[in-house]
């Protein structure tokens, strides 16, 4: 029996093995519904590196797309870079253009104005020089009713002219009036009223000298005396000066004149000299021209400075230096009628 038994044992133990592990797995299913597990696995790892297959090409993908997105940047950055520079330069080109447009124009705009506001600051103290000179001149021209008319038009004329400072002074104005004995009171009232007149038109004063008061005095200190007078005067801001009887001053003294009358070379331009010369002869006559009164005086002058009376010196008068001097103060030679009602002492 031992024996039978244990060869049972032996003979059961792989059937009972193969039941065991039987009952271990899940009942079995019928054929066709039971699947391989080996296909399963090749399946899933077929899945797996489909899968994986498909990651690597998307991050490779991605990478690409990373590692050629710098090299697109540095290629696009020139052509930028090009086109800023290119637009830059054109807008630079268009800025500078439209400020020289704008600047040109503003700048002779303002050249042109400057001295357009400067003439009319001018021009402004030119029209009250002038309105105030023009009404001087009608209320003499009422009181000295016996005069030519030509006397006012022409000095009129010839001051209106010299105070106009937008013309540039280049000379001084001279004039020279002269009369008979029997004007002598208007010939030295008028001319006083006259630079008064000017002297006035510019809020200033005037310089006068008398000839007669120095008639007698040598020379060469009436030369000194008459230089200091209208130099000062004039440094001071006076515009006019008169000299009263101009025929009266020693011959060689009246040299210095040419100091102040010279056409080119005055020592002051924006003056003006009024000189007096009283004739010899009684009257003149009231046809005479400004021809023959120029002529008349001028012989007058002559006779006066270069007589054989005149004593002989370095500074005495002589032809050649009486022509030049003349040729100086006879800008303008006007005459002058007697007026009635003038007061005895001094002038209106």
């Amino acid at each position: 029996l031992t024996g039978s038994s244990s060869i049972n044992f032996l003979q059961e133990s792989p059937i009972k093995e193969k039941a065991k592990a039987y009952d271990c797995n899940e009942p079995e299913k019928p054929a066709e519904h039971q699947p391989n597990i080996y296909t399963l696995l090749k399946e899933r790892k077929a899945d797996f590196l489909e899968k994986n297959q498909e990651c690597s090409s998307t991050t490779a993908q991605s990478r690409s797309k990373f590692r050629d997105q710098p090299s697109t940047r540095k290629q696009s950055q020139p052509l930028a870079k090009n086109d800023g520079e290119s637009q830059s330069g054109f807008h630079k080109s268009w800025a500078l253009l439209l400020l020289l447009l704008i600047s040109i124009p503003l700048l002779y705009v303002l050249w042109s104005g400057i001295p357009s506001l400067l003439n009319a600051t001018l021009s402004s103290r030119d029209t009250q020089i002038l309105q105030v000179f023009r009404a001087q001149m009608r209320k003499l021209k009422n009181t000295y009713q016996s005069q030519d008319p030509n006397l006012w038009k022409r000095t009129h004329v010839f001051l209106e002219k010299h105070l106009n400072a937008s013309h540039l002074h280049l000379e001084p104005a001279i004039l020279l009036f002269t009369a008979g004995q029997e004007a002598e009171k208007a010939l030295r009232c008028l001319s006083n009223e006259i630079a008064n007149a000017v002297a006035f038109s510019q809020n200033a004063t005037t310089i006068q000298i008398n000839g007669a008061d120095k008639a007698i005095l040598d020379s060469d200190i009436v030369k000194l005396e008459v230089d200091n007078e209208l130099s000062s005067g004039f440094r001071e801001g006076k515009k006019v000066a008169v000299v009263h009887r101009f025929e009266l001053l020693p011959a060689g003294s009246t040299l210095i004149f040419y100091k102040y009358c010279d056409h080119e070379n005055a020592a002051f331009k924006d003056v003006a000299l009024l000189l007096t010369v009283l004739l010899d002869e009684q009257s003149l006559r009231r046809s005479i021209t400004f021809q023959e009164v120029e002529e008349k005086v001028r012989d007058f002058l002559w006779a006066k400075f270069t007589s054989s009376d005149v004593p002989s010196s370095y500074n005495s008068m002589d032809t050649d230096k009486l022509s030049g001097l003349w040729s100086r103060i006879s800008h303008l030679v006007l005459p002058v009628w007697p007026e009635k009602g003038l007061p005895v002492e001094g002038c209106t």
